[in-house]
């Protein structure tokens, strides 16, 4: 039920000193302070990101980046289209698509992209 044995401990700490508690009930969103730095600005308004790897932090990074940024023509060139982790069912790609943003695989580069 505990996601560690430290969070285990201190809940039966407060259950013998008879302390009431709820635990994990709400969960609350945040905004990272951070700096973005895409790595292509093409003339026409296309933002280029190129990524090899695509970790969990990069991916809550992006979706961070898009709805505070929501005007950012912001694109995904892969190397490959695979999958987010061993047990997932869901590429690069598809995890683009899930949010509707648009992405391709080197070289095959949509000539709409480019000015």
């Amino acid at each position: 039920m505990y996601r560690s044995k430290l969070e285990e401990r201190l809940a039966k700490s407060l259950e013998n000193k008879g302390v009431p508690f709820l635990y994990e009930p709400e969960s609350y969103e945040y905004t990272l302070v951070s700096r973005y730095k895409p790595d292509f600005h093409l003339p026409n308004g296309v933002i280029i990101e190129s990524k090899g790897f695509f970790p969990p932090s990069d991916r809550r990074k992006t979706l961070a980046i898009i709805k505070q940024y929501p005007d950012l023509d912001l694109r995904f060139v892969f190397q490959t289209d695979q999958k987010l982790s061993k047990k997932s069912k869901l590429t690069y790609g598809s995890w683009c698509d899930k949010h509707s943003i648009l992405w391709c695989v080197y070289p095959h580069i949509p000539d709409d992209w480019l000015p």
